[in-house]
């Protein structure tokens, strides 16, 4: 159903991502074309009500119309509106991104529905044939649109373990728990779980620049300004670690305490008490510095 693949970003970052293979994926689209077709068949009864009889050159013109909207319309508007996934691709778990792992734009969403209405699937793709065999060809199961668009369709559910790395940074957790997380999108989610991720392998001043976007689009989508001297990787660790928490609380149905175990990630000197099972620093946490003194801002970047 998928399988592990990296991928380099133009910043030199390998993403881990979940490619979907073309089992997954055709079951998608088999949900994609039921919605289309039943979509079509609504159409064309309404114009069966509407328009009068033997109006034959208006009949066709509307449904030429229609079924344009419909192959065509229908994967732009869903995969634009929601970063990425149809109906299909929702009720699979799958989602379509950039080759950097970034979301898709109205763009990609366009170049892609244009190619699967005329090369991929309906017009030139034989129901289809098209797409199967430039998947197969494809060690990432991409089809002849997601190599026009620059983009790639993946497992979106990724496994638990990949949450639990992000550890809260030491004095937000208060500030976290205020939080209204509702609004977060996922997407902006996983993109930020991975800059964190990789947040070592990352250039300075590609992480200050990839930070600052991401922590932006995400103080927009929360409502909240990012607190001042607070660093951008900070911030964005502090929203997803309160957001494991509260999932957590929510699976166990316990109330996540200020001074979450995941706290305990960070070097000794910003852990609130040593624990011997503390999990393994984060490659993204900053590195001890030797007779800090008092006033030291505690967020000050790696050197």
């Amino acid at each position: 159903m998928g399988e592990e693949s990296e991928l380099v970003t133009g910043e030199a970052v390998v993403l881990d991502l979940r490619v979907a293979k073309l089992a997954s994926r055709a079951a998608a689209m088999m949900l994609d074309v039921a919605v289309q077709f039943a979509l079509l068949v609504g159409a064309f009864i309404l114009m069966v009500i509407a328009i009068p009889a033997g109006d034959d050159s208006l009949a066709l013109t509307l449904y030429v119309v229609f079924l344009v909207l419909v192959l065509v319309g229908y994967p732009v508007l869903f995969e634009t509106l929601t970063r990425g996934r149809s109906l299909g691709k929702m009720a699979l778990g799958l989602r379509v991104v950039r080759l950097d792992g970034g979301p898709i734009r109205f763009r990609h969403a366009l170049t892609r529905g244009l190619a699967g209405a005329i090369v991929d699937f309906w017009v030139l793709g034989l129901f289809g044939a098209i797409a199967v065999v430039v998947s197969l060809c494809s060690t990432d199961g991409r089809r002849v649109g997601d190599f026009l668009a620059g983009t790639l369709v993946i497992r979106e559910r990724v496994p638990e373990s990949a949450a639990m790395g992000v550890p809260m940074p030491p004095g937000l957790a208060h500030w976290a728990s205020q939080l209204d997380l509702s609004r977060l999108p996922d997407d902006l989610a996983l993109a930020s779980r991975q800059f964190l991720s990789r947040f070592s392998q990352l250039r300075p001043e590609a992480a200050e620049a990839l930070g600052y976007g991401l922590a932006q689009q995400m103080s927009q989508a929360l409502g909240t300004p990012v607190p001042p001297g607070v660093p951008p990787w900070a911030f964005l660790a502090a929203v997803l670690a309160e957001r494991r928490n509260r999932d957590h609380a929510r699976a166990f149905h316990t109330y996540a305490q200020p001074g979450y175990p995941a706290q305990q990630a960070y070097p000794q000197q910003y852990a609130p008490a040593p624990s011997p099972h503390a999990p393994a620093p984060s490659p993204y946490a900053p590195p001890p510095a030797p007779a800090a003194p008092a006033a030291e801002n505690p967020f000050a970047p790696p050197s």
